[in-house]
């Protein structure tokens, strides 16, 4: 039997995304991200890559001092999609959760998108791992979705011009 768990992320901007994370489709992408929250290494962090229409995506960075910092020593997690081998089921639409990774299908770490739209070329070639419980998470991620973004930073050209903090996150609920 698989486990879920209900993870609670709130925005500086006011906004409140519920998420449950499902192992039914990526047990160790849950797991992972699990031990991800538990460390608190997201809080504070800010999503650092904004497309309309497309995904919001954090987990990657924080800023200290006006510097943008990565955030590192996050291991890695095996990519679970069907390109890596692995069967994975849960479709890339509005409110999907899934992990952001590199050209090496096994890089995920702590980065993570939120799909803003539906998305099919992106199943079965990244591992989505959860889903938004309510319709207001779903409007959070939509708001974040249509900041304006431009290049304030050299490597991203989708940066929010005010930045998206993720305050705090956490699991508020673990079911069987």
């Amino acid at each position: 039997m698989s486990k879920k768990y209900i993870v609670r992320f709130k925005f500086s901007d006011g906004g409140v995304c519920n998420l449950c994370l499902d192992e039914a489709y990526a047990p160790l992408t849950v797991n992972h991200f699990v031990n991800v929250i538990k460390s608190k290494v997201l809080n504070g962090s800010i999503f650092h890559r904004v497309i309309e229409n497309f995904m919001v995506q954090a987990g990657g960075y924080k800023i200290e001092d006006n510097t943008l910092i990565e955030i590192e020593n996050v291991s890695n997690v095996k990519g679970e999609f069907k390109s890596n081998g692995f069967e994975n089921n849960l479709k890339h639409e509005l409110g999907v959760i899934s992990m952001a990774r590199t050209q090496d299908k096994d890089s995920g770490t702590s980065q993570f998108f939120l799909c803003a739209e539906t998305c099919p070329w992106l199943d079965g070639e990244y591992a989505a791992f959860g889903y938004c419980v309510d319709e207001e998470s779903k409007e959070a991620i939509l708001r974040i979705s249509h900041v304006q973004t431009g290049r304030l930073h050299p490597y991203f050209t989708d940066f929010p011009l005010e930045p998206i903090y993720i305050d705090d996150v956490s699991i508020i609920e673990e079911k069987e």
